[in-house]
This record gives structure tokens, sequence and C-alpha cells, in this order.
């Protein structure tokens, strides 16, 4: 009888372990979440890149591939092919306000980025269908189509999208893969924004006046207009800060008695307050603008 037990005990053991082992190996098989996933290099990570200039965002997203030691244009790459402008899914790049790109106009939005590689020029391409491959590529979905020359640039392993030389006004969008740059420039209409952006919050507060008035004065353009704006917003609300502001329009403008006089009043209103955090500069105004002192410009 205790032999018995002994066997059936070691049977049944034995179907355990046989049991675990299977269960092991179809987990094993079947890549179950009990076990991490293999996780290797993509060998076209995905990227992205995104700008804001002036008052426009502009993202691209894209695949990027390596050079490998492979000839890229003309070669992995062929000349005079649609190409997608990066690897897997199709490139995409989007506005959030309407650009302009060698004179054509396009409408803010999203769109896929394809080019035709050319020796001498490539055709850059963008398609109203954001998910535009070689294969489902249709001519009529185009929003633009234009031509720029490609320049030669220090070697580059992957394909690298990024922005150069931008300003409130325009900026470079830039292409680079082995050793051709592709720069692209896009023309913002941001001053008429931000025109548009002042109309409709004129009104609300003084300080709305005050950073049209500060607009004029940082761009140095329509100073008479900038001084309308903070001669409301003082009405509204006498701040040390308008006044700074008017000083320092009044300077632009070589009126330096009227600078001085703003700047006492500015200095003397944000000597009562808790955030005057241009006092400095109103203070070295005050020694720079003092009459008989010399006139040397807004501060």
């Amino acid at each position: 009888m205790t032999l018995f037990l002994k066997l059936e005990i070691k049977s049944n053991k034995t179907n355990i372990m046989k049991i675990k082992s299977l269960l092991l190996a179809a987990m094993l098989l079947s890549g179950g979440s009990t076990f991490a996933q293999l996780q290797l290099p993509q060998p076209s990570p995905s990227a992205s890149v995104t700008q804001t200039m002036g008052l426009t965002d502009i993202s691209i997203e894209y695949a990027s591939p390596g050079a490998k030691g492979r000839s890229i244009f003309g070669g992995l790459v062929p000349y005079n092919e649609l190409w997608r402008t990066g690897a897997n899914a199709a490139t995409k790049i989007s506005f959030s306000r309407d650009v302009t790109i060698m004179g054509n106009k396009i409408p803010k939005g999203k769109y896929s980025l394809l080019t035709i590689p050319n020796q001498s020029e490539f055709t850059v391409i963008l398609n109203k269908d954001v998910n535009a491959s070689v294969d489902s590529y249709k001519k009529e979905e185009d929003q633009v189509r234009f031509m720029v020359k490609p320049v030669s640039c220090e070697f580059r392993e992957r394909l690298m999208f990024y922005f150069s030389d931008f300003s409130d006004s325009k900026g470079m969008i830039v292409m680079e893969w082995e050793r051709t740059r592709l720069a692209i420039p896009v023309m913002l209409d941001t001053e008429a924004q931000a025109l548009d952006n002042i109309s409709k919050e004129l009104g609300k507060t003084w300080r709305v006046y005050n950073s049209a008035a500060r607009y004029h004065l940082d761009n140095n353009k329509e100073l008479e207009k900038g001084m309308t704006y903070v001669d409301q917003s003082i009405a509204l609300k006498s701040d040390w800060f308008n006044h700074w502001t008017k000083a320092q329009i009044y300077a632009a403008m070589k009126n330096m008695t009227e600078a001085y006089r703003f700047a006492l009043k500015a200095k003397e209103l944000g000597d009562q307050a808790s955030n005057f955090w241009y006092k400095d500069d109103v203070e070295k105004a005050l020694v720079d603008w003092k009459p008989n002192a010399g006139t040397k410009g807004r501060k």
C-alpha cells in the first residue's frame, strides 16, 4: 500500500511538471503578455519637429531612414520618380495659419509632403490626402507643386527636417540627407494677423491697449497709432507700465522732453507697485534722458 502511494505521488509530480512545461512553451510561442516583447532599434525611427514662426506653428512628422553606405539620390531614391520624402508612412506637414510658399498661398491645415527628386531640381508637392503613398497618390489632390534647387551639404547619415533663419515674417523648412540639402522658403503674414488680433481684443482692458501700443513700439512702425493705443490704455487705468510705454514711444519719436516726463511718472507709479519689473530700465532712462544729458534714443 505504501509503495503504491509513493508511485502515485511521483506520477502526479511528473504530470504536473509536464503540464507546466507545455504551458511555458505555449506562452513563449504565442508571445503572451506575461513576457516582454523583444525591443530592437527601428531601421527608420519616427521623428517630428515643430517651430513657431511669428504666430504660426509649423510641424513635420516623418520616419528617418539611414544612408548605411548607400548612394541615396539617383540610387536608393531614383530620380524622376515620386518619393514619400521619408520612410514607412507618409511624411506630413501642418500649418496652424495660412502661409505662402514660393508665391503659392497655402491654407492652414495638414498635408502629405512628397517630392520628385532630380539632380538639378526637386518637385515639392503638398497633397491634401495626408496619408498619400506612392501607390495611392492622386495628382488632382495636390494643394500645390513647386520647384526647389538642391544644394550640397555636409554628410548626414539620417534623413532630417529642421527650420532655419526664421523670424516673425519668414523662415526656411530644411530637409537634409546624405549630402543633399533642400531649403523651402515660407512667408508668414504675421503683421496682418497681429493687427487683426489687436483689433479683435481692443476695448477689453487697459493691458490690451498697452500691448497693442508696445507692438508698434517694438516694430518701430506707425508710432502715432501706438501713441493712440497707449493713451486709451492710460484713460482706462493709470499704471506705471503704460506710462513707461508712452515714454518709450516719445523717445522713439525723438521727443526727449516728453519721454523724460512720462518716465518720471512711470517711476512714481512703479515705486508704489509690487511688480515694477522695469525699474532698472526706467531709472537708467531718467539718467540718460534728463534735460541737458543728451538724447540717446529709446532704451
